[in-house]
């Protein structure tokens, strides 16, 4: 429920007063004598649903335009008269507690911090989340997240398009585009600072962090993240759910991914930057594109739902290129999805192989181990390097002639994957006990 005061401009003073009585509200009406052009404050409780018609009954009526409104939260209204006001805007099925694009519009702008704690908390959480990806700590990274003030900046745009409220729409934009470029430049600096300080391993590849390789090579399900954060983002503000966990998941979807574009700068590793990139590109696109479909659904306009908005036109172009920019992305987002689809089939048939194989007799004191399908370092679009077959044998050494049967079975040619194999000792120490010891010598990665 919500509780209006309306400072009526002089001359208009009657029209509202009629647009009232028809709407049959209760209203309680007294003379303004400020002498700053205002002529009676009008006073009265309406349903949640009801703000948002009566308003613009009154804009249409030319009231609003020079009016002053104050949109207030009501406990609670004892009165027969709002009872059935509430039933009539509850009839068809339509009673809810739908936030009235005024209020939404100043939702937005309340969860939109000022700039300058705006950028200082998006810096603190790019540390958080640099930290925590090159420490492969998901606790770290979902603190990150937790600090990220995004929900406001990520819906302004969207809402702003949808009501016609272009400062809204030109804030949310801009603070999207200056707080992901702060993130990206802030992790760079610190993965610089961590590099130079020696904390890369070293001959390992920086992106083999669980945390950070599912950043660099994104597949289509992160689109899906990004289109329920928004969705969620416009659902927590409209229908009063928690906001402060819905901002948490749009942060999932824009913070780990450009700390992930600042780390991969800083190594050097420009493939992987990209597909961090593209993936930050997708989840701001999928949110933006998810927000304005929720709000033109959920009726959002800024007149009357069955007249003919003036934001019609901006909201379905804008709609527009932001669905064509998140398909043409999505193109390399497919290949990373099909492979792996593909890298799991092969993994699969190719254990069936290699178990097939190791039931031959003069194979029958070995034992098959894990099958790993080994991908190259071709970010964002990986290929099959290698298959590494581990086979667990009483005797080191490599079995001759194993690895030529493992690669005939498995099917690979001579431009396919190689065939790796790797043999691990056991080692028999007493009755209820045995250790297995990998031998360092596998089979040659042209023993196929």
């Amino acid at each position: 429920m919500r509780y209006l005061e309306i400072a009526v401009p002089e001359g208009r003073r009657q029209a509202v007063l009629n647009i009232l009585e028809d709407e049959e509200i209760e209203y309680v009406v007294s003379d303004e004598t400020s002498g700053r052009g205002y002529t009676a404050v009008v006073r009265f409780p309406l349903p949640t649903r009801a703000v948002e018609p009566v308003l613009d009954r009154l804009r249409r009526a030319g009231v609003s335009d020079d009016a002053r409104v104050v949109v207030i939260d009501a406990e609670t209204v004892i009165s027969e008269e709002f009872t059935t006001l509430r039933d009539q805007y509850g009839r068809g099925g339509r009673r809810g507690s739908r936030t009235s694009r005024q209020v939404l519009r100043t939702k937005a702008e309340e969860f939109t911090p000022q700039f300058s704690i705006y950028a200082v908390m998006l810096l603190i959480s790019a540390v958080v989340a640099t930290s925590g990806l090159l420490a492969d700590s998901p606790a770290v990274v979902v603190g990150s997240m937790v600090i990220a003030p995004l929900l406001g900046p990520a819906l302004a745009a969207s809402i702003g398009i949808v009501t016609g409220d272009d400062a809204l729409k030109s804030t949310g934009f801009r603070y999207q585009a200056v707080g992901v470029g702060l993130v990206v430049a802030a992790s760079i600096g610190l993965a610089t600072l961590a590099r130079l300080a020696g904390l890369e391993p070293a001959g390992v590849d920086i992106v083999v962090a669980t945390e950070l390789e599912e950043r660099v090579s994104p597949n289509l399900f992160s689109i899906a993240v990004a289109l329920g954060a928004g969705v969620a983002g416009i659902l927590s503000l409209t229908r009063g759910f928690s906001e402060a966990i819905v901002g948490v998941m749009i942060a999932a979807a824009l913070i780990p991914p450009a700390a992930a574009v600042g780390i991969t700068v800083a190594w050097g590793m420009y493939g992987a930057a990209l597909g961090a990139g593209v993936l930050v590109a997708v989840n701001l696109l999928s949110i933006n594109l998810a927000a304005i479909a929720t709000l033109w659904i959920a009726g959002y306009r800024p007149q009357g739902l069955f007249e003919v908005s003036p934001t019609r036109g901006p909201t379905y172009r804008y709609a527009a290129v932001f669905g064509i920019a998140l398909l043409v992305l999505a193109a390399p987002l497919a290949g990373i999805t099909l492979l792996d689809f593909q890298t799991t089939q092969l993994e699969s048939s190719a254990e069936e192989e290699v178990s097939v194989v190791l039931e031959q007799p003069q194979y029958e004191e070995l034992e098959a181990g894990d099958v790993a399908v080994e991908l190259d370092e071709n970010y964002p679009i990986q290929s099959v390097d290698r298959i590494t077959v581990t086979i667990v044998a009483s005797d080191p050494g490599p079995v001759p002639g194993l690895a030529d049967r493992l690669s005939e079975a498995i099917g690979t040619t001579a431009d396919g994957p190689t065939v790796e194999v790797q043999y691990v000792v056991a080692e028999d120490r007493g009755p209820d006990s045995e250790t297995r010891t990998t031998v360092p010598s596998s089979a040659s990665p042209t023993e196929r």
